[in-house]
């Protein structure tokens, strides 16, 4: 079998990827396992060694997801999502990454969370994604953007849920027994640090993905961005941190998978520059954009939009497979 190295895997995907080779072995064996949950989009690392068995029991299947898109509203996009933007869209948008993630930290500071969240209870996020998908001997190919629900439970210790309006189909996540340190359940969450310069520090021990340490901390923010529900101390140091990271700088105008313009801020590593879009206004976070800056081993070429997600809906429920 033919896999693409993991050193060769687009900055932050691995966890996309070990999400879909999990999946893709217990749908085949219809058999659970309390191995590691099979389809947690970033919610924590697999050990290498459970990640080399899920890639040699996935021969000539997809070996590495992550979120795709063109970069304009079309099939998928939300309705009513905007294809102009304004001409000056640097306008009011700071010139430095530290200075937009201090508002965004700030912003993040006043977000309102449910009180008295319960352990029982699960974290619900619907989304808009599209993969690209790399298989043996050939070039990288882009899923159609569509719908994601995922049911994340909000200790840790409880089956949740994801429906994915693609192969995937619906998967039941089991409860991860080891509880690794970036486990995005909402209890982790809690206990990460408070302080940036700590945060730091603990992105730097905990982050993986990427070609070198500094890419690895911010595939990380990435990772504990988007599904899931942050603290509001916990996202505030966070993006505090993230600001502390040597290469992040500003893209003015960014579009996510369901066509809404936001600012971004973006770390350029292994020919690609990933984008995590907020709100001009607000500072809420939207989704993420991934660009080709070079032509890619996989077939990718420069300039075009690799990766992109949207986050549309984020609410606590009381059972998995529950809207809100």
């Amino acid at each position: 079998m033919n896999t693409l190295p993991e050193k060769d895997l687009p900055p932050g995907r691995h966890r996309l990827l070990k999400e879909h080779l999990m999946t893709e072995i217990r749908q085949a064996s219809q058999v659970p396992r309390r191995d590691e949950t099979p389809a947690r989009v970033r919610s924590k690392w697999l050990r290498p060694a459970i990640a080399a068995v899920a890639v040699a029991a996935v021969a000539a299947t997809v070996v590495v997801a992550m979120p795709a898109s063109d970069g304009k509203s079309g099939p998928g996009a939300a309705p009513g999502a905007s294809k102009q933007v304004s001409k000056d869209v640097s306008k009011d948008v700071p010139k430095d990454a530290a200075t937009l993630l201090g508002d965004i930290a700030l912003a993040a500071e006043h977000q309102k969370v449910p009180g008295n969240i319960r352990d029982d209870q699960f974290v619900y996020i619907e989304s808009r994604v599209g993969y690209s998908v790399y298989e043996n001997n050939k070039p990288a190919r882009v899923e159609p953007i569509h719908e994601r629900e995922i049911w994340l439970s909000v200790d840790g210790d409880h089956w949740g849920l994801l429906k994915e309006d693609n192969h995937i189909g619906t998967t039941k996540l089991e409860p991860d027994p080891l509880h690794t340190p970036s486990d995005t359940d909402y209890r982790n969450l809690q206990t990460l640090p408070t302080d940036p310069d700590k945060m730091l520090d603990w992105l730097h021990k905990n982050g993986n993905g990427g070609t070198s340490e500094n890419q690895q901390a911010f595939a990380l923010v990435g990772d504990l961005v988007s599904e899931s529900l942050l603290p509001p101390d916990v996202g505030a140091a966070l993006f505090r941190a993230a600001a502390k990271i040597p290469g992040v700088v500003v893209v003015p105008d960014a579009v996510d998978a369901a066509g809404r313009h936001g600012v971004a801020v973006a770390r350029v590593d292994g020919g690609e520059r990933e984008e995590l879009i907020f709100d001009r206004e607000t500072k809420k976070y939207l989704g993420e954009r991934v660009v080709a800056v070079e032509d890619l081993p996989s077939g990718f070429k420069k300039g075009q939009t690799t990766g992109s997600s949207a986050i549309l809906k984020r609410e606590v429920v009381d059972k998995a497979g529950q809207r809100p």
